[in-house]
């Protein structure tokens, strides 16, 4: 099967437990954004290892850093902020977008591309980022 089939796949849908779209239908609306070249991503092995080039921006809200943690260095703009302040990203460097799992940032994402950035979203999030780093 392949990924464009597992978007269109009828599972069953029962609103008192599940989603109208089932997380594999989620998952493969991901995949085909990135095998299309919708989206841009970036991998968790690939964190440790930015460049000068590249800026980390958190879009998580800031009492989830406290709880949870962050990485190093990231600029923390809430999701629900970045239209007013993407402005305080430089254009000039691609942006690194991550959230707690990676819906939040591809929300991001898409806002800063549409403005004329460079971005790419961590793929599973800081708790992917966490979880691979253990």
């Amino acid at each position: 099967m392949t990924v464009e089939q597992l978007q269109h796949l009828e599972l069953t849908y029962a609103p008192p437990y599940g989603s109208a779209k089932d997380v594999i239908n989620q998952a493969a609306f991901v995949a085909n954004n990135i095998i299309k070249g919708d989206a841009t991503a970036i991998h968790y092995d690939e964190i440790d290892n930015l460049t000068e080039d590249q800026i980390l921006l958190d879009v998580r809200n800031p009492g989830e850093l406290e709880s949870v943690g962050y990485l190093e260095g990231a600029i923390n703009i809430p999701v629900d902020q970045l239209r007013h302040r993407m402005g305080e990203l430089p254009k000039d460097k691609e942006i690194v977008i991550y959230c707690q799992v990676g819906l939040r940032g591809n929300v991001a994402y898409r806002q800063l591309v549409n403005n004329g950035y460079k971005a790419r979203n961590l793929i599973g999030g800081y708790r992917t980022y966490k979880f691979a780093k253990a």
